[in-house]
């Protein structure tokens, strides 16, 4: 095959070819043949695809192959010009950088690759047209309640693809950290559950291929960021589903790794640049002391192995500080949005990233998506490093983040210690105050995502002793506080897990999942009385709140917890309710008098939960352990 390239290159040369048309006809005939460019072949062209009528006309393409940095691109398509081509000390990479102007129209454009003014390769690259009002996409908010749940767990509507014969790790069910073979084909059989039992938006944990040989999961060692885990499913079933969701009222958030990749990564085979890792020589742990990026006395060592180290020795620690790798994240990111349809991104491990490529990040992705929302995981229960990540907030070291929002893990913990805590001066429900006292710190309190436990936690009936009444309380209390309530799958059956970490336990299946389970939540076949009270209790708390715009959108105002209870109201210029947590393991009665700000005296109020009215002029009856929602009504 050299000889015929160097034997067609000759005969241009020497002009013994006197007929030209015929001569580029056959280079042309022999380029494009899938033997030819045997010495160069493209093994990933990433981003997969691309659209035009973006707001960053920049793209960057990653060519990866086998000596292919020897080439030279050329692209001739309207609208679309190559700007700079950059090589790495890796031969067998090269990255494109192309100017997609807002005159360029959708279509199949061609990259011809040459050595030596000889074309030796092409490849088609797609420029998709973007759905109509993209770019003005409304994101999850304060009106959602999000259900967050492991696919692999969840249920199995495919078992043709519990195995895949070139992944690696095979489906064994017996095995609490193995792979179990839910899949996205389960999501989809069981969206009419999820819309009915009132949850309007879904999280699944990553969906991206993890090639690893243990532990693949739970989907955060990717292998491919590009691809949906094909034990999962296809990139199109993913598609799909979205788009299956959105015709049920239900929104989809992508959980997106910045930090770190799997170790079985393809990039780990051949490394683009020496620095696209932290510590690639010797395996360096992060210290995990997340206080270090904000710390004005940290020493620059800490700093250092907290935003370097690796995650585990599975998960290599990716150095966004290499700008082709910071701009590949953002665009994978973008192209995952634009792809799938999503309403939101969650982003696994914020802070452990380098801050400043996720200022970059969080602004590039809202210069696109203007009114889309983003929540950070930054597992801390100190709220001034939480709010140090969100957007508006004014930090002493001019730190400038666009993330809209974060995960609220400070009043994820307050919850489980406000309930199970003895009532004191200093315990209990004053715990739960407290944290919401804090959101003086937030630049916008009211789009941190509220949870009562995900998948790193125990579960909240095993954290809450087994007790309904405290269950019911803690979901009360998300579904009515400021925020955006998150709930893990399984809560509303109390499954139930160690209270010590065991992730294997905690991510156990659905029951009702898999052919043959004895157990459904999905038809109530096999649920005690006990997990049928509670699935009708979540069911009826959160179908209700999609009816009140006091809880979407409302302001709050909370009273200090006094003799076991906690009262607080949500409430817009139309609408007013007020909520009550009664820790008390007795019969109380409640004085109104003290809420004279909230309540006039001709309010009324009707009780949520049982449909009663409720006289609010003196003094209300509270049985032990409860909780209660009051719609008020003031004539």
């Amino acid at each position: 095959m050299k000889l015929l390239y160097s034997l067609l290159a000759l005969i241009s040369l020497s002009g013994q070819l006197t007929n030209t048309v015929r001569a580029q006809t056959l280079a042309a005939r022999v380029t494009t043949t899938a033997a030819a460019p045997a010495d160069y072949q493209i093994a990933h062209l990433e981003p997969a695809s691309w659209w035009v009528g973006m707001n960053n006309p920049q793209l960057q393409l990653m060519v990866h192959g086998r000596r292919i940095g020897e080439l030279t691109p050329d692209i001739q398509y309207p609208g679309v010009t190559i700007t700079s081509v950059q090589r790495v000390s890796n031969p067998n990479y090269l990255f494109i950088q192309l100017d997609v102007t807002q005159q360029a129209l959708p279509g199949k454009l061609d990259i011809n690759f040459s050595r030596q003014g000889i074309k030796v390769l092409n490849t088609g690259y797609q420029l998709n047209a973007r759905r109509a009002h993209s770019a003005q996409r409304k994101g999850f908010s304060p009106s959602d309640a999000i259900y967050l749940l492991v696919p692999d767990r969840f249920a199995n509507g495919n078992p043709e693809n519990d195995s895949v014969a070139q992944l690696i790790e095979s489906s064994n069910r017996a095995k609490p950290g193995g792979r179990h073979g839910g899949d996205l084909q389960g999501v989809s059989d069981h969206l009419d559950y999820i819309a009915q039992m009132g949850f309007t938006t879904i999280w699944p944990t990553p969906l991206t291929q993890n090639n690893q040989a243990a532990y693949s999961y739970h989907g955060y060692s990717a292998t491919d960021l590009y691809q949906v885990d094909a034990r999962l499913g296809s990139n199109e079933d993913y598609r799909q589903l979205v788009s299956k969701a959105k015709s049920k009222g239900l929104g989809f958030i992508q959980d997106i790794v910045l930090n770190h990749i799997g170790s079985g990564h393809w990039w780990m085979r051949d490394m683009p640049t020496p620095d696209w890792l932290n510590f690639p020589n010797k395996y360096t742990e992060t210290s995990h002391a997340r206080s270090t990026v904000q710390d004005p006395h940290a020493a620059q060592g800490d700093k250092e192995k907290f935003a370097s180290g690796w995650f585990t020795t599975t998960m290599p620690d990716l150095n966004q500080r290499n700008s082709l790798l910071a701009t590949y994240l953002i665009q994978n990111t973008i192209w995952w949005i634009e792809y799938a349809d999503l309403s939101g991104i969650r982003t696994d491990t914020y802070s452990y990233s380098d801050k400043n490529f996720l200022a970059e990040w969080s602004r590039s992705v809202i210069n696109e998506y203007p009114h889309l929302n983003l929540v950070g995981e930054e597992w801390s229960n100190n709220p001034a490093i939480v709010a140090y990540w969100q957007r508006g907030k004014i930090n002493q070291d001019g730190y400038v983040s666009s993330m809209p929002g974060m995960m609220d893990f400070p009043l994820h913990d307050s919850l489980r210690a406000g309930l199970m805590g003895e009532e004191s001066a200093s315990e209990g429900l004053l715990k739960m105050y407290l944290a919401i006292a804090n959101d003086f710190i937030y630049p916008d309190a009211s789009n941190l995502v509220i949870f009562e436990g995900n998948h790193d936690t125990s579960r909240l009936f095993s954290a809450l002793n087994n007790s309904l009444p405290h269950y019911k309380m803690a979901l009360t209390y998300l579904a009515t506080m400021r925020g955006i309530p998150q709930f893990f799958y399984g809560t509303e059956v109390l499954m139930q897990s160690p209270k010590k970490r065991d992730d294997g336990k905690v991510r156990s299946d659905f029951p009702g999942g898999w052919t043959g389970d004895k157990v459904s939540a999905f038809t109530g076949k096999g649920l005690s009385k006990m997990q049928k009270e509670a699935q009708d209790f979540m069911r009826q708390l959160l179908n209700w709140r999609k009816t009140s715009a006091a809880i979407q959108q409302g302001k709050l105002l909370h009273y200090l917890p006094e003799n076991g209870c906690y009262v607080y109201f949500r409430y817009t210029g139309t609408q007013k309710v007020m909520v009550i947590l009664n820790k008390n393991t007795i019969e109380t009665n409640l004085t109104t008098s003290r809420f004279s700000e909230m309540l006039s005296p001709t309010a009324k109020g009707r009780n949520v939960l049982t449909g009663q009215e409720v006289d609010l002029k003196k003094s209300l009856h509270l049985s032990p352990l409860s909780a209660t929602i009051i719609d008020i009504n003031e004539l």
